[in-house]
């Protein structure tokens, strides 16, 4: 059997405020997992790349996200709740506690063009991971430099670094540049997954649509 030495590539189109990419997410994660005892266990890296459900929000949005969602989308209150209860069951399940009573809505911009400066220090999938947990579990601030800033330190990224990251706009073009991509994929909803620039994955796909997929790639690449 001849050896592989690349690694998978899985970019994935998300936003820190998007309650299925988060979902989406652990479920890659779990279905990855899976795949570790193989025998020839597929290597893969994932790379996190930028998308804004709702670049119009501001910073410090006045309500809570019932208020964001039925002045966003015209839906009726009872509706919403029913969507947020129902994908709380689906988190849950996942493996993730959800606290939309506690979550505050807010602008993403920031915490992508952090994302890139965690990329840049080699702590991306660490950044990734606390910015969701804080914003959907913990009902954190992902909005506001002060805030991210202290979230980046929680994973080991310098701060003053992070600071000045993030008040220069330093990675603006690069959440741009992400951007641009997705619309030249065509992805207009997230999570979008590209598996090695070749399989589009569009949504929160169940652990053994992942492990099957990381396998398959893998086996081609022997092929």
């Amino acid at each position: 059997m001849s050896e592989v030495t690349d690694k998978i590539r899985i970019d994935v189109w998300s936003d820190i405020a998007c309650p299925w990419c988060y979902i989406g997410k652990r479920n890659l994660e779990t279905g990855l997992a899976a795949t570790a005892a193989d025998e020839n266990a597929p290597e893969v890296e994932v790379t996190f790349h930028s998308f804004e459900l709702s670049p119009d929000t501001p910073v410090d949005f006045d309500g809570d996200e019932l208020d964001f969602l039925a002045g966003h989308k015209g839906m009726p209150r009872e509706r919403v709740q029913e969507m947020l209860t129902n994908v709380t069951g689906v988190a849950a399940n996942a493996g993730l506690e959800y606290r939309f009573d506690l979550l505050q809505h807010t602008n993403t911009v920031k915490a992508h063009e952090l994302l890139h400066f965690a990329k840049a220090e080699g702590r991306q999938a660490e950044m990734a991971e606390r910015l969701m947990s804080a914003y959907f579990t913990e009902g954190r601030h992902v909005g506001r430099v002060d805030d991210l800033v202290a979230l980046a330190a929680e994973v080991g990224l310098d701060a003053d670094a992070a600071r000045g990251a993030l008040e220069s706009d330093r990675h603006l073009a690069d959440v741009r540049a992400d951007q641009a991509q997705a619309q030249a994929y065509g992805i207009q909803g997230v999570p979008f997954f590209v598996i090695d620039g070749t399989y589009g994955v569009s949504g929160a796909q169940p652990p053994e649509a992942f492990a099957q997929i990381a396998r398959q790639v893998w086996s081609e690449r022997q092929a």
